[in-house]
Protein backbone atom coordinates (compact mmCIF):
# COMPACT_ATOMS: atom_id res chain seq x y z
CA UNK A 1 0.00 0.00 0.00
CA UNK A 2 2.81 2.40 0.88
CA UNK A 3 4.62 1.72 -2.40
CA UNK A 4 1.50 2.40 -4.46
CA UNK A 5 0.52 5.54 -2.58
CA UNK A 6 4.05 7.01 -2.70
CA UNK A 7 4.25 6.23 -6.40
CA UNK A 8 1.05 8.20 -6.91
CA UNK A 9 2.41 11.04 -4.77
CA UNK A 10 5.55 11.22 -6.91
CA UNK A 11 3.37 11.35 -10.02
CA UNK A 12 1.13 14.11 -8.65
CA UNK A 13 3.70 16.24 -6.83
CA UNK A 14 6.87 15.23 -8.66
CA UNK A 15 6.42 17.40 -11.71
CA UNK A 16 6.50 20.61 -9.74
CA UNK A 17 8.87 19.65 -6.96
CA UNK A 18 11.43 17.49 -8.71
CA UNK A 19 11.80 19.10 -12.12
CA UNK A 20 10.13 16.49 -14.28
CA UNK A 21 12.43 13.62 -13.33
CA UNK A 22 10.86 10.18 -13.47
CA UNK A 23 10.90 8.70 -9.97
CA UNK A 24 9.78 5.13 -9.39
CA UNK A 25 9.33 3.48 -6.00
CA UNK A 26 10.99 0.10 -6.48
CA UNK A 27 10.93 -1.35 -2.97
CA UNK A 28 9.49 -0.51 0.44
CA UNK A 29 10.41 -2.15 3.73
CA UNK A 30 8.64 -1.37 6.98
CA UNK A 31 9.68 -2.23 10.53
CA UNK A 32 7.35 -4.48 12.53
CA UNK A 33 6.16 -1.63 14.73
CA UNK A 34 5.44 0.57 11.66
CA UNK A 35 7.71 3.33 12.97
CA UNK A 36 10.16 3.40 10.06
CA UNK A 37 9.89 2.75 6.36
CA UNK A 38 12.82 2.48 3.96
CA UNK A 39 11.89 3.63 0.48
CA UNK A 40 14.08 2.63 -2.48
CA UNK A 41 13.77 4.88 -5.53
CA UNK A 42 14.83 4.48 -9.12
CA UNK A 43 15.52 7.85 -10.76
CA UNK A 44 15.56 8.66 -14.48
CA UNK A 45 15.59 11.86 -16.49
CA UNK A 46 18.12 13.81 -14.46
CA UNK A 47 21.87 14.19 -14.68
CA UNK A 48 22.49 14.81 -10.97
CA UNK A 49 20.83 11.98 -9.05
CA UNK A 50 22.49 12.91 -5.75
CA UNK A 51 21.07 16.44 -5.84
CA UNK A 52 17.62 15.04 -6.59
CA UNK A 53 17.90 12.54 -3.72
CA UNK A 54 18.80 15.43 -1.40
CA UNK A 55 15.75 17.34 -2.62
CA UNK A 56 13.52 14.29 -2.07
CA UNK A 57 14.85 13.91 1.48
CA UNK A 58 14.15 17.59 2.13
CA UNK A 59 10.52 17.07 1.03
CA UNK A 60 10.19 13.88 3.09
CA UNK A 61 7.70 15.44 5.52
CA UNK A 62 5.49 16.61 2.64
CA UNK A 63 5.57 13.13 1.11
CA UNK A 64 4.72 11.59 4.49
CA UNK A 65 1.77 14.00 4.76
CA UNK A 66 0.47 12.88 1.35
CA UNK A 67 0.99 9.27 2.39
CA UNK A 68 -1.03 9.91 5.55
CA UNK A 69 -3.88 11.47 3.58
CA UNK A 70 -4.08 8.42 1.34
CA UNK A 71 -3.64 5.70 3.97
CA UNK A 72 -5.19 7.15 7.12
CA UNK A 73 -7.94 4.51 7.10
CA UNK A 74 -5.61 1.55 6.46
CA UNK A 75 -2.68 2.22 8.81
CA UNK A 76 -2.82 3.14 12.47
CA UNK A 77 0.64 4.75 12.30
CA UNK A 78 2.19 6.50 9.32
CA UNK A 79 5.90 5.55 9.43
CA UNK A 80 8.84 7.90 9.19
CA UNK A 81 10.30 7.75 5.67
CA UNK A 82 13.93 7.17 4.77
CA UNK A 83 14.82 7.42 1.10
CA UNK A 84 17.57 5.48 -0.67
CA UNK A 85 18.60 5.28 -4.31
CA UNK A 86 18.00 1.89 -5.88
CA UNK A 87 21.01 1.47 -8.15
CA UNK A 88 20.26 -2.11 -9.18
CA UNK A 89 19.38 -1.07 -12.75
CA UNK A 90 22.68 0.80 -13.08
CA UNK A 91 24.48 -2.27 -11.75
CA UNK A 92 22.70 -4.54 -14.25
CA UNK A 93 23.59 -2.18 -17.09
CA UNK A 94 27.24 -2.11 -16.01
CA UNK A 95 27.41 -5.94 -15.91
CA UNK A 96 25.70 -6.14 -19.30
CA UNK A 97 28.26 -3.74 -20.77
CA UNK A 98 31.14 -5.75 -19.29
CA UNK A 99 29.75 -8.99 -20.70
CA UNK A 100 29.42 -7.51 -24.19
CA UNK A 101 33.09 -6.50 -24.36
Amino acid sequence: MIQKELGNAFLREGRGLFGGAMITVTKVTVTKDLSLSKIYLSIFGTKDKQALMTLIKQHGKDLRFHLGKGLHNQLRVIPELQFFEDDSLDYIEKIDTLLKT
